[in-house]
């Protein structure tokens, strides 16, 4: 018979406590951006990447966030280009243009 040692056990455990409490997380971030979208706060996702690629921008969607960078929403979009390059873009999920970071030192 065949049998899990404790220590294995307690490393599964905390294992699936973390995996969780991160679904967690993401459905709360998931469901506050469904909250800003319907109060007309945000423009949806899907806008934001119709007028990515309306530009001209056909690179595969990496990751999005939703952010509160000072003060305002945005979108944060990382994307792998043509020449495998990894690009973040920042959009303003209200209005839907296009942002520059700030620099750290400002």
């Amino acid at each position: 018979m065949h049998t899990t040692s404790p220590i294995w056990r307690h490393l599964l455990l905390l294992s699936l406590i973390l995996l969780g409490s991160g679904s967690v997380h993401a459905d709360d971030d998931h469901e506050r951006a469904r909250q800003l979208r319907e109060a007309g706060e945000i423009l949806p996702l899907e806008t934001i990447l119709s007028q990515v690629r309306a530009r001209g921008d056909t690179g595969r969607v990496l990751e999005v966030e939703l952010k509160n960078k000072h003060g305002r929403y945005v979108y944060e979009i990382e994307m792998l280009d043509a020449h495998g390059r990894v690009r973040e873009r920042l959009f303003d999920a209200q209005s839907g243009r296009q942002v520059k970071p700030r620099k750290v030192d400002d």
